[in-house]
Order: structure tokens, then C-alpha cells, then sequence
């Protein structure tokens, strides 16, 4: 089967560095579904409006290996540390025998635009900028949703948020929509979870700004600087 993009994503994040592990969880990072030209046919979209979530199915583009030759049957999930290794398909590794993702969106908006024709605004991604993506389709609650199910090693381990520090003075560069959805990504910790240097800063590229911060011992994460891209 040979597969194309109808459409590529845009968001807040030019590089992998920062993303959301899940999607979903940072309901503040917008962002937008343009379609290839032959795929703006409105009606495609019709009725899609009466859904509240998306699914997206695209590809892990970033990590591009010679056929599934890069693919392992285990893999060291991040919330485990980075130390113990599980089967590649009880994870949601980016590294797999096909680079396929799978996320759940909200739909904040369909828009018909003059220069990309209809596009999707959505929020709570955790799609790169320039995402291929390579189906849509509706999250139908009845079906998709099972609250009550279990859910591995991920239930044994929660994941242990940081406290963010921003400066008065940085956090005055920022809109405040943005300074928000920022604030719920370092959160997150975007750090490699085998680093744990409290004396290396980091640096992330978010919107058009290098967010650089360094993370003490006690897990408080403080942003010493922030720049222009």
C-alpha cells in the first residue's frame, strides 16, 4: 500500500525537543492542519464540525531510517527513566517498524482560508511543525473511550511534574496565551530522562523564541533566558 500526506501540521515546536510525550495533555499548545491543494475540497470536512476530537494518524518524519531497518523489539520508555526496557509495542516509542503516530486533538475551529483553503485549528497536539499527517479521522466517545481500563507500567508510575520558575521579566516578552502553554510544557520536563546535570542549561526552540532553562535537584525548573530565533 503506498500512502501520501493529505495534509501537514503546524505548531509551536520546530524541532522534537519540548514536545508533549502524549497528546492531550497540554490543552493551551495550538495548532493547525493545512491540506495538500488536492485534498481542500470543503466537503470533505462536512459535518465534522458536529465533533468535538480528532484522530490524526502521521508520521514520526523526524526519525526517517532506511526502510524499518532502525526498528528494536524493545525500547527504554521515559517515564521509567530512561532504565528499563519494554516490548516496543507496549510503548508509544517514536521508533517503531513503521513510523506511525497516532494523537487525539480538540477541534477549536474549521476555517476556509484564501491561501491554504480549509484548515483545521485544534489544540492539545504533540505533532512537530511540519508534520506529515496522513488520515483523519472522528474521536466517537462511545467507542473510543474506556475510562475504566488499565493501563500498564504507566499506572504504576505517574508522571511527577516539575515546578516552573519563569522571571517576571521573561514572562513579560511572552502573550499570555503563550506564556501559559509554555508553562505546562516545562512542566513536563522536556529533558532526556537520562539527564539530570543541574548545572547544564538547556536550550528549547519554541515559537520563535530558544527558551533556556537548567533544572536544580529538588526538580524546580528555572528559565535563565529567552531569545529571538
Amino acid at each position: 500500500m503506498n500512502i501520501e500526506p493529505i495534509a501537514y501540521f503546524r505548531s509551536s515546536f520546530p524541532t522534537k525537543f519540548g514536545i508533549p510525550r502524549q497528546s492531550g495533555i497540554v490543552d493551551e499548545l495550538c495548532g493547525t492542519i493545512v491540506f495538500e491543494p488536492k485534498y481542500r475540497n470543503p466537503d470533505a470536512l462536512r459535518g465534522l464540525d458536529g465533533f468535538d476530537y480528532l484522530w490524526l494518524i502521521w508520521e514520526f518524519s523526524a526519525n526517517k531510517k532506511e526502510g524499518n531497518a532502525g526498528w528494536h523489539p524493545t525500547v527504554r520508555p521515559p517515564l521509567l527513566g530512561g532504565n528499563k526496557a519494554m516490548g516496543v509495542f507496549a510503548t508509544r516509542s517514536p521508533f517503531r517498524p513503521n513510523a506511525l503516530g497516532l494523537s487525539s486533538v480538540k477541534i477549536e475551529s474549521i476555517e476556509e482560508t484564501i491561501a491554504d483553503g480549509v484548515v483545521i485549528h485544534v489544540r492539545g497536539a504533540d505533532l512537530m511543525d511540519g508534520t506529515p499527517i496522513f488520515d483523519i479521522k472522528p474521536y466517537i466517545a462511545y467507542a473510543d473511550s474506556h475510562p475504566d481500563a488499565h493501563s500498564g507500567f504507566v499506572d504504576e508510575k505517574p508522571w511527577q511534574p516539575l515546578v516552573v520558575n519563569i522571571p517576571s521579566e521573561i514572562c513579560s516578552q511572552l502573550p499570555e496565551a503563550l506564556l501559559s502553554a509554555l508553562k505546562k510544557v516545562l512542566e513536563l520536563d522536556p529533558r532526556p530522562q537520562y539527564h539530570n546535570d543541574p548545572e547544564k542549561v538547556y536550550g528549547m526552540p519554541f515559537e520563535a523564541y530558544d527558551v533556556q532553562f537548567r533544572v536544580s535537584a529538588e526538580n524546580v525548573l528555572t528559565v535563565v533566558a529567552l531569545h529571538h530565533l
